[in-house]
């Protein structure tokens, strides 16, 4: 079986390896010059079921409402971005009814915690090495309301394996003693024991060798122009220096995913959250031990090796790509007010700023599975999640490209959940 996938960051390389070992022929095409270098470049690498509810949570409106305007807004809705958020702006906010958000919620649980196993399962087989670590995340609060509830949401998840411990603040500070500068400020926390945390760019980077290792044929700089179809099918797809046939076809392209297939017809309700990153050298600092997030400053630093990387916030505007200063100035702030000792330190611009665009699904849960064309399949609209759902997804399509039966219910996440989907063939 022949397969192209369009796309080489996580959800394209981990289907790319899948599909792979159930002995499908792959070539990969990527616009940038190597793997990971967009979307799956800078994230906040955590791997977090514990993180698995949608951005729509109940009073989203409200929050998008009170945050305009405010570059230190925690989701920050651009008016340019408005003409292009219609339609799909309304199934986000039905979405974010109690009920929807809740069952998404699961939705995104199951996943997770089948692709954090998968994760494992991969570093073991193949001892790819990435600046994995296994030791969880503590999420911190500074008021008692917010832990009541987070606690209270995580308890509706550990019927689906989500493992957490509500500490105190003395929990807290033995967990990870580098919050002992800000201790006056925190109530408690939650420690996650089964997320984990590693270097997503290094993540791309060493599983598109083990792929190419075996077989999978790479063509970087690669930009598809054009699909052609016959007969409700994708007969061929031309790009900017070829033309590729295949058996099937992939699209794992990220937020880039819904463009690239409008002029079929199919309407994919995913749409670009721009989300920042900033990336700092340890230094001579002993740093945190394990992934820290603030539930109040709507932040969270990650040690990845010698340096740690603080993330946070995001917006919706459109494809704009631009690095906003006041959004790094903002992680600036978020990084003193966690960690002040080592923030203080710093010289005035330290560290690496960094943008990307989150592909956010309507509803909040991912697009994993066939389309209306016969042969063409999507993997996308993963938001926040997608380091966490990344292997997993990528098993979750193989499977069912290659016509297996999957572990886990592929349902809900099926692309033709939304009627809008429908595509048009010639």
């Amino acid at each position: 079986m022949k397969v192209l996938i369009v796309g080489g960051g996580l959800l394209g390389l981990s289907t790319a390896w899948h599909l792979n070992k159930h002995g499908a022929d792959i070539s990969l095409v990527e616009r940038n010059d190597g793997a990971g270098e967009e979307t799956s470049f800078a994230n906040g690498g955590m791997l977090t079921p514990s993180m698995s509810d949608p951005w729509n949570a109940p009073g989203v409106l409200g929050q998008l409402i009170k945050w305009l305007g405010r570059e230190d807004a925690p989701l920050l809705l651009r008016p340019h971005a408005l003409p292009s958020l219609i339609g799909w702006g309304w199934t986000f906010l039905r979405n974010s009814s109690r009920e929807r958000f809740l069952a998404n919620t699961r939705k995104n649980a199951v996943l997770a915690g089948y692709s954090v196993e998968a994760t494992r399962a991969l570093r073991a087989d193949t001892d790819i090495q990435y600046e994995a670590a296994e030791l969880g995340t503590l999420k911190v609060f500074r008021e008692p309301a917010a832990l009541r509830s987070v606690a209270q949401l995580s308890g509706t998840l550990s019927d689906l394996g989500l493992r957490f411990t509500v500490l105190d603040r003395e929990g807290v500070l033995a967990a990870e003693p580098a919050l002992a500068p800000v201790a006056g400020n925190l109530i408690g926390g939650i420690h996650y024991g089964g997320d984990e945390s590693g270097d997503a760019y290094l993540f791309c980077q060493r599983l598109q060798q083990l792929c190419a290792s075996r077989g999978v044929t790479f063509h970087f700089d690669t930009t598809v122009r054009k699909f052609v179809t016959e007969r409700g099918r994708i007969a061929a797809v031309i790009t900017n220096d070829r033309q590729f046939e295949a058996d099937a076809v992939v699209i794992a392209a990220g937020s880039y995913s819904a463009p690239l297939l409008r002029p079929l017809g199919i309407r994919l309700p995913v749409r670009p959250a721009k989300g920042y990153s900033l990336t700092l050298p340890l230094g001579s600092w002993n740093g945190p031990r394990l992934p820290v997030v603030d539930d109040h400053l709507h932040a969270a630093v990650t040690p990845l090796g010698n340096r740690i990387r603080v993330a946070g916030t995001a917006e919706f505007a459109g494809f704009d790509s631009v690095i906003n200063q006041g959004r790094i100035d903002n992680l600036s702030r978020m990084l003193k007010g966690i960690y002040p000792e080592f923030a203080s330190g710093l010289a005035a611009g330290a560290g690496v700023p960094w943008t990307g665009f989150r592909p956010m699904s309507a509803d909040g849960v991912p697009l994993i599975g066939a389309t209306r064309i016969d042969n063409l399949f999507v993997n996308t609209g993963h938001g926040h999640l997608g380091w966490t759902m990344a292997v997993g997804s990528g098993k979750l399509l193989a499977d069912l490209v290659a016509g297996k039966q999957p572990d886990i219910a592929a349902d809900p996440y099926d692309p033709r959940r939304f009627s809008f989907t429908q595509g048009r063939t010639t």
